[in-house]
């Protein structure tokens, strides 16, 4: 993929220039706003600015392709890319887009390396991200013609037809497309984008897994509020929802997105399912699992999900009961702060010691990225197959970040 000239170049270079990745990062986007200010105003989430996680997912993203480019010249990191192109596609991020970041992110890389930025090492490195580049234009391309859609155009009005408090801080919006035509199909495990307009006049977008199966005419996602702790803000959007969404409001929904989905040979196959979660990390297992019952599923099914309490699991109920519908499956949840008589070796975090594994279990995981970082070493250590566990992360992706 990258030619030969270049990887050396990159190889050569890839210690200096990924050091210089959050700098970088951090410039890029200080520029691309300043150019563009409703870029961050109605596409970029404004509290993970705000954080700086954006800036280390974009630097993790950039360092993984350029290593597994190096490391791996006859393959393409397809997973990496499908979940930032799926990202994107809910978005609606189209190709011009491309060359705006090309331009403020290599204005960027030249402000902060100076001098070491030779016109060999820039035409090194602007093949690197033409290849990551064109990569995603590509199958974001082909996830547009598949929703039948023009490239961008994933928007449409919906009306909330109910609203269920789930806990404390989380709700469910159940939604009904205002136009009138049918709900569109999706996997059960995909998200949508929720688009809002907010005091300000911003329109800021975030992504909510959809927590009914497919096959409804109706379409439910279930919205945790975001307390900020320390310095990190509320989430706007989801405080949005929580206080001013009511039954008849409308909102901006984007069509289904989202590559953490029970494939064909997992329901088709006989194969073991492992379905793990913590906190509202559980509404994609819902999905799932509200499927696989409705499918009369009756491979092995195991069920997993940690959190605070009780009181804190949200739809509790749905997850036991459908758990418990299915032919062959058990359910595990722990909690901090128990109930009283709630097992021993099911309080605190999660500790999969005690949970059978059946050989070739394909596990999906769905929580905060310590959680998912900590199961996926237990699984690991159980004998699961690294491709054999799947992940779906809120927000940025700082998986790559931490590698």
């Amino acid at each position: 993929m990258l030619s030969e000239k270049s990887a050396a170049t990159v190889r050569a270079t890839l210690p200096a220039v990924g050091a210089a990745l959050p700098a970088i990062t951090e410039r890029f986007y200080a520029r691309l706003f300043a150019a563009r200010p409703e870029l961050l105003r109605d596409l970029f989430n404004r509290g993970n600015q705000a954080a700086g996680v954006q800036r280390q997912a974009l630097a993790g993203s950039i360092a993984a392709f350029a290593v597994h480019l190096l490391d791996h010249p006859d393959e393409r990191p397809d997973v990496m890319l499908g979940r930032i192109a799926h990202k994107h596609a809910s978005l609606g991020v189209t190709a011009e887009q491309y060359e705006v970041v090309h331009e403020h992110l290599f204005a960027a890389i030249a402000e902060v390396l100076g001098e070491a930025v030779t016109p060999q090492v820039a035409a090194a490195w602007d093949e690197v991200y033409w290849l990551m580049a064109n990569a995603l234009i590509a199958v974001e391309a082909r996830l547009y013609a598949e929703r039948g859609v023009a490239a961008g155009d994933v928007w449409r009005e919906w009306t909330v037809e109910g609203r269920t408090e789930e806990t404390a801080d989380v709700a469910t919006f159940r939604l009904r497309p205002a136009d009138g035509a049918p709900a569109p199909g999706f996997r059960p495990g995909q998200y949508v984008s929720v688009q809002v307009e907010l005091p300000d006049g911003a329109r800021q977008i975030r992504q909510y897994s959809l927590s009914g199966a497919p096959g409804s005419a109706t379409r439910s996602i279930t919205v945790k509020r975001v307390r900020g702790e320390g310095p990190d803000p509320d989430g706007e959007v989801s405080l949005h929802l929580h206080a001013r969404v009511r039954e008849g409001d409308r909102l901006r929904v984007s069509a289904p997105y989202g590559d953490l989905v029970l494939d064909a040979s997992a329901l088709d196959g006989g194969v073991p399912l492992l379905l793990v979660s913590a906190g509202i990390g559980c509404t994609p297992m819902l999905s799932m699992l509200e499927h696989l019952a409705g499918a009369g599923h009756r491979a092995p099914v195991t069920v997993v999900h940690g959190d605070r309490s009780p009181a804190d699991h949200a739809l509790r109920e749905d997850h036991a009961a459908l758990t418990a519908k299915l032919a062959d499956s058990s359910a595990h949840f722990w909690y901090e702060r128990p109930e009283p008589g709630h097992p021993v070796d099911r309080t605190g975090l999660v500790d999969l010691s005690s949970v059978a594994v059946a050989p070739g279990t394909r596990a999906y995981l769905c929580g905060p990225l310590p959680f998912m970082r900590a199961v996926r070493g237990q699984l690991l250590d159980k004998g699961v197959a690294a491709a054999d566990i799947h992940y779906e992360v809120f927000g940025p992706d700082l998986w790559l970040a931490g590698n």
